[in-house]
């Protein structure tokens, strides 16, 4: 079990929704093929424009243009992050491109049991408005048995909330597959 997620953050606000995350005209890839589910990866937070996303400032990209990946393996968000449809497509895009973990002051439910569900990343609440305190571009580590965050940036430490029992789950690559792992199915 890794213990640390460490890299660069991409800050964003509040109330990003599934069809910010993955937009609608992008679910027609095959997620069964490799070749073809990498393009989740590289339209995810294709349209959320700077001005909605909460990043400090000018239009960063995500995903670098003819890019699949992110140089951003740590998404830090404001309140309600992924509201919208159910679609499990939105937390499979975020880590077909790179991401490790989602760090928000909250979450629509249905997107929280999707991620973890799937095995697609780890989402977990900060205990403070995070998306307010880090920049996109800043360089972090997160302890994932104490559940702190250290930027590098600032020489800060923020605790997180702990989100209970959900990481072997993640790790295993889901609920399926945890299920099978220990001989539930």
């Amino acid at each position: 079990m890794n213990t640390t997620v460490k890299g660069k953050v991409f800050v964003l606000g509040d109330n990003v929704d599934t069809d910010q995350i993955i937009p609608a005209q992008h679910l027609v890839y095959n997620i069964n093929d490799d070749k073809e589910r990498r393009m989740y990866g590289k339209y995810a937070l294709s349209s959320v424009p700077a001005a909605e996303s909460g990043l400090p400032s000018g239009d960063i990209p995500f995903v670098q243009e003819g890019e699949f990946q992110s140089e951003f393996t740590i998404i830090i968000a404001g309140k309600n992050f992924g509201c919208g449809s159910s679609r499990e497509h939105a937390p499979l895009a975020l880590q077909t491109a790179g991401v490790k973990i989602v760090i928000a002051e909250s979450f629509a439910r249905i997107f929280y049991r999707n991620a973890v569900d799937g095995g697609f990343i780890i989402p977990v609440e900060a205990s403070e408005e995070l998306n307010k305190q880090l920049n996109t571009g800043d360089e972090v580590i997160i302890g994932l048995e104490d559940y702190i965050l250290y930027n590098f940036a600032n020489e800060e430490i923020y605790k997180l909330i702990p989100p209970g029992d959900i990481l072997p789950v993640v790790e295993a690559g889901g609920l399926f597959n945890y299920a099978k792992k220990l001989k539930m199915i």
